[in-house]
């Protein structure tokens, strides 16, 4: 089985340090717990509802960059899953240089065939082209995000999704965990 992955929320749990930072650059204007929400819609999505200037967003980017790269910690049981993989590969709206130094801390990267990031100049998603370019040079069976926004291309392609830690309508499957993908997952 190939799996294409998001990576923030997916393979490794970022959001409790994005939140935090977040709620630091808005001066405490917002609960986590608010934040979070609009953050798990999208990065954009939270700038817009926050009324967020340039400067803030830059200042927040750059807490993301300057944060030790351990701060964000891999889902537990998702190594397993990477090593079961025939084909790994990540689309993700994040640098390469912050996913690399993430993954590396970890030892994931090598897990991955090719990752696609805001560098390759794809649009946003849940426009498909990314998904289709690296279904088009690895092909895919499953799309595993956390978001929504991360299974809808996949699902334009007629692929298999999964939604990781939430359960929205639209995915093919669900996971709180994943000790419980192999026994959820089938294809």
């Amino acid at each position: 089985m190939n799996i294409l992955w998001d990576f923030d929320g997916t393979i490794l749990d970022t959001y409790p340090v994005y939140t935090k930072l977040f709620r630091h650059v808005l001066q405490n204007r917002a609960s986590e717990k608010e934040i979070l929400a609009k953050l798990k819609i999208s990065f954009s999505e939270a700038f817009t509802y926050y009324h967020m200037t340039e400067k803030e967003i830059e200042t927040f980017r750059g807490l993301i960059r300057a944060h030790p790269a351990d701060g964000f910690r891999p889902f537990p049981d998702i190594e397993k899953v990477l090593a079961a993989a025939d084909k790994n590969v990540i689309m993700t709206h994040n640098n390469r240089i912050d996913l690399v130094r993430a993954l590396r801390r970890y030892g994931l990267e090598h897990y991955f065939a090719e990752m696609v990031t805001e560098e390759n100049g794809f649009p946003r998603k849940p426009d498909p082209s990314s998904y289709s370019y690296l279904d088009q040079r690895h092909g895919f069976d499953l799309a595993i995000g956390d978001r929504l926004l991360d299974i809808i291309p996949a699902k334009k392609l007629g692929k298999k999704t999964c939604l990781f830690q939430n359960h929205q309508p639209g995915a093919d499957f669900y996971l709180d965990s994943y000790d419980q993908f192999f026994d959820q997952v089938r294809l």
